[in-house]
């Protein structure tokens, strides 16, 4: 059991690395975040702190771009496929094991890693789309359930659609945010993100915002893809370590 003083430390410097690392970047809120606070919070209580801060960046993030609503049509049935599989993943996050969830988290982190380092890359043809979206909603709702993490398989798979710069932010805008209310929703109904755990989580955006604003402070003193190398061997390190503390420890 972690003191009040601790878990205060903890979390706080979480959201703010987590916030430095997307200001910087662009990306990687809820797996910094989640992964940091998971070394020492149970990951239920991590994912419901990420809820408002990751809801604000994503529907900002969603909303500012060239067609919302042509990315709702055609991501639509990806969207609702990420919402039922988040009603299913959800249940290993709040289940009465809290190993599994942790396991599945490094697992996920160590997965995103190795992706981002060797700058994986597929192309999907857009006669394909039909059935790959729902598969990879399907896949990205169940992870976000059972994890709190929605970049895999979405980011990589909106990645390899060939989508221009804005709309590709757009697209993995609305998986995230969709994603993230999918999981508050199933948190929700399990009685896991009342009242004290949603004013907590909005508390959450101050470091949050505080991160964000030093790392695009810093954005032009650090490279890009310097930093990217950095933030991957750290999530590829910290996915091992929870992957070998539930296996071996």
């Amino acid at each position: 059991m972690i003191a009040l003083n601790d878990y205060t430390l903890i979390v706080g410097m979480a959201f703010l690395v987590a916030g430095f690392v997307k200001g910087v970047t662009g990306m990687g809120l809820p797996p910094i975040a989640i992964g940091l606070m998971a070394v020492a919070v149970p990951p239920v209580q991590a994912a419901a702190l990420i809820v408002m801060p990751s809801m604000v960046s994503n529907v900002w993030q969603m909303l500012v771009g060239p067609g919302f609503f042509k990315a709702v049509r055609r991501f639509g049935l990806l969207l609702l496929m990420v919402c039922v599989g988040a009603a299913f993943g959800v249940g290993v996050l709040t289940g009465e094991s809290p190993a599994y969830a942790t396991l599945a988290l490094g697992l996920v982190l160590f997965v995103y890693a190795v992706l981002g380092l060797f700058k994986f890359n597929m192309h999907v043809k857009p006669q394909n789309e039909p059935w790959a979206s729902p598969l990879v909603g399907g896949l990205t709702g169940f992870l976000a359930g059972a994890t709190g993490v929605s970049s895999v398989p979405s980011a990589p798979y909106m990645n390899s659609l060939g989508l221009h710069k804005d709309e590709l932010l757009q697209a993995l805008g609305l998986v995230f945010t969709m994603g993230t209310f999918a999981l508050a929703v199933g948190l929700y109904v399990n009685g896991r993100f009342e009242l004290a755990a949603a004013w907590e989580s909005t508390l959450c955006l101050l470091p949050t915002m505080l991160g964000v604003f030093a790392g695009q402070k810093c954005r032009a003193l650090i490279g890009a893809e310097t930093f990217k190398t950095v933030f991957f061997v750290g999530l590829l390190t910290l996915g091992a370590y929870m992957i070998v503390r539930v296996l071996w420890l």
